[in-house]
């Protein structure tokens, strides 16, 4: 009973701390509780959208044809027509025309005295305008009180519904439209876009206040033009704005006029048109037809960058994109009126059932608990929020949980210390410290047991070791090689790697034991190429130092070994054997033969879910394998472009001729890559093995290479 007392007190001192930081400093957490929101938008990943909104975008290709912007208006006037004969539903301007066109002829005539009756480029785009369903974009000043004061144009009724608490953004003045271009539009909305502290668009505001009137934001007022309703409500509570309506639309807000985001997912969700394809009317009408139309741009130097949930570049205009497809499907993310008090609630129940839950656990339990509880919660915070569109604070929750657990460890304290310690006696002399992490969190489940496991075996060796100890002292070359082997191994423990044995200058590793790894073979992948980078790096040191240059051959293969602690009573290590381990050492070895400083088999290969750009060396029987194994150089990721994209083509083409036994049409080709390539090695080799069968024609040649020795 004594035991039970204390853990509803501590339920209770749990409770009204995180309550009270809650209540009395309610933003104290926000950033933690976004970073949150964000993992789950990306874990959800991208979604469909309504097709209904379009984005013309003024990317590199415009801008090649048209040259820099601004471009002259007689242009956008063009582009604006083409949009309108389309039978466009509404054009959204994501620009603002603050100035005059310096290329109008008729300014430029004016400037120089010149009177003459030519074109004004700024009069073509306003007719152009007035003959269009286009909102025009301005900007507020959110700042500076001392700005210069504009009043854009509204052509809508506000009307504020039990206005109590007035939370809306101030603006002191407005950045508009030149009044020939402004008054042409058939009506305008602001363009800003307010991040939070972190730099992060989460929410945009609908309505800004300017000299106590309400002005709507671009996407606002595209689709009520759209929808022809010329009266809107902004719905007010004790806290603030909760809803912004008009016809059948209700958007819930926040207390500020702010609308949380329910993005699509990253850059290009929405269908992008070329600005010059609208110019040349190059385009599917129906592409067009009867959608939202949003004009802005990507090209480098004039992009509009935003950092959102899914990334850290993304275009401003399709901010507005998701804006837009998020009111007109209804598809709302916010934070209800009662969302306090349920908070609260959350936080009071989950501290009082996880600390009483675990009085009646032993200490194993506690855990399983703590992960269930954890996870549950986070799956809870994810279904309401993408199912019910409810956003419920994350990081209140899972800190009622974690410190709730941690009340629960220290009531069983000395029990989990002396157990711990037991362990710890038992097996800190026989394996390595991620062996140990296993076992300790699994203390019941026989990890270092002997087992069959898929696991990436990883071999590297420095590439004349011989020559750079003839060079230096004892004391220097184990200098160097420390200075080698530090960075190698960080970045093989960064990316969950278990490092087996160095043997000299080489090192084995492998991945995916004893943890259990999904993505060992992209792991051990990424960090061979984070190894070669990071050794550039270390080789500038080393030439400024007037020290020999390292250069390694790193092989991968990925097959089933024996995994397990191995040994003998005196002197044991969890380690791997296998004939899996013995083809990865192969692998490393050939690396010199084709002159690749990164190779994989094709069972590494057929492992990889990511995009790499590969080289195939070669079909091969190695010493000690009968059945041939396919050897591919990786040289980074992602996919070849350029001239690498032509090369590795043409490559690649030459190894098809060369498969079929036509050595004389690989020949040729291997000896154009040889002539034209810095990087030769592997054409040479090809055009000699080419030369030779010419010279020797082989038997039953089936392109496959057999190496009688290791390397």
């Amino acid at each position: 009973m004594f035991k039970f007392l204390n853990y509803c007190l501590a339920s209770f001192v749990i409770s009204a701390f995180l309550c009270s930081i809650y209540i009395f400093f309610p933003n104290l957490l926000d950033q933690f509780d976004a970073k949150f929101r964000d993992a789950f938008f990306i874990e959800r990943g991208a979604i469909k959208t309504s097709q209904n909104v379009v984005i013309v975008d003024i990317d590199e290709a415009s801008i090649k044809e048209f040259g820099q912007w601004p471009w002259s208006r007689d242009k956008l006037a063009k582009i604006i027509e083409n949009l309108t004969l389309a039978d466009v539903l509404v054009v959204g301007l994501d620009i603002v025309f603050a100035e005059p066109d310096r290329t109008s002829p008729r300014l430029i005539a004016k400037t120089l005295g010149i009177n003459q009756n030519l074109d004004d480029y700024d009069l073509v785009f306003s007719e152009a305008l007035a003959n269009s369903p286009t909102i025009l974009g301005y900007n507020f000043d959110l700042v500076d009180e001392n700005s210069t004061q504009n009043a854009p144009q509204i052509a809508a009724v506000f009307v504020e519904r039990d206005k109590q608490n007035d939370m809306v953004l101030k603006a002191f003045g407005a950045n508009l439209n030149i009044p020939i271009l402004q008054d042409s539009g058939y009506s305008s909305g602001f363009f800003n876009i307010v991040p939070d502290d972190s730099g992060v668009i989460r929410s945009v505001p609908l309505v800004i206040s300017y000299e106590d009137v309400l002005y709507p934001s671009l996407s606002l007022e595209m689709i009520r033009a759209a929808t022809g309703a010329n009266r809107v409500v902004v719905d007010y509570d004790v806290s603030g704005v909760y809803q912004v309506s008009f016809d059948e639309f209700k958007i819930p807000t926040d207390r500020f006029g702010r609308m949380f985001i329910n993005y699509r997912g990253g850059q290009k969700s929405f269908k992008y048109i070329s600005a010059k394809d609208i110019f040349y009317n190059t385009f599917d009408k129906a592409d067009i037809s009867g959608k939202f139309v949003l004009l802005g741009t990507s090209a480098n130097g004039i992009f509009d960058l935003r950092t959102t949930p899914f990334e850290s570049v993304f275009p401003g205009v399709e901010v507005h994109a998701n804006i837009i497809d998020n009111i007109i499907t209804g598809d709302f993310i916010h934070k209800p009126s009662y969302a306090d008090g349920l908070n609260i609630l959350i936080i009071i129940a989950l501290s009082f059932s996880i600390v009483l839950l675990t009085t009646f656990l032993s200490f194993y339990f506690k855990i399983f608990s703590f992960f269930i509880a954890s996870f549950g919660y986070l799956f809870a915070c994810y279904y309401a929020l993408f199912t019910h569109g409810i956003i419920i604070n994350i990081v209140f929750g899972i800190l009622s949980i974690i410190l709730s657990f941690m009340t629960a460890l220290i009531f069983d304290y000395f029990y989990n210390i002396k157990s711990e310690k037991a362990i710890k006696e038992k097996f800190a002399s026989k394996v390595s410290k991620s062996v140990m992490e296993d076992i300790l969190k699994h203390q019941d489940s026989h990890s270092l047991n002997i087992k069959n496991k898929e696991v990436t075996i990883f071999f590297s060796d420095i590439r004349g070791f011989t020559q750079i100890s003839e060079k230096l002292d004892a004391t220097a070359l184990i200098g160097l090689l420390n200075r080698y082997m530090q960075p190698m191994s960080e970045i093989i423990i960064k990316y969950q790697g278990t490092i087996d044995k160095f043997i000299g200058d080489a090192v084995m590793a492998y991945w995916n034991a004893p943890l259990d790894i999904k993505d060992h073979a992209d792991r051990a992948v990424k960090a061979s190429l984070e190894q070669l980078n990071a050794l550039n790096s270390l080789n500038e040191e080393l030439k400024k130092e007037n020290l020999p240059l390292i250069k390694i051959g790193i092989g991968l293969n990925t097959g089933e070994v024996v995994v397990g602690e191995m040994g003998c009573e005196i002197r044991s290590d969890y380690t791997v054997i296998g004939d899996a381990i013995n083809l990865g050492s192969r692998v490393e070895s050939l690396c010199k033969f084709y002159g690749s400083n990164l190779s994989i088999t094709n069972f590494t290969k057929d492992k990889l879910t990511d995009r790499y750009i590969f080289r195939f060396l070669d079909a091969v029987k190695v010493k000690g394998k009968n059945e041939p194994v396919e050897i591919y150089q990786v040289l980074g990721l992602g996919d070849a472009v350029g001239e690498l994209k032509d090369e590795l083509d043409r490559y690649h083409e030459a190894i098809k001729i060369y498969q079929n036994a036509d050595f004389k049409g690989a020949l040729a080709i291997f000896n154009e890559l040889k002539n034209s390539s810095k990087d030769n090695h592997i054409y040479a080799l090809y055009a000699q093995r080419c030369a030779d069968f010419i010279a020797n024609p082989p038997e039953n040649f089936n392109g496959v290479y057999e190496h009688t020795t290791k390397g």
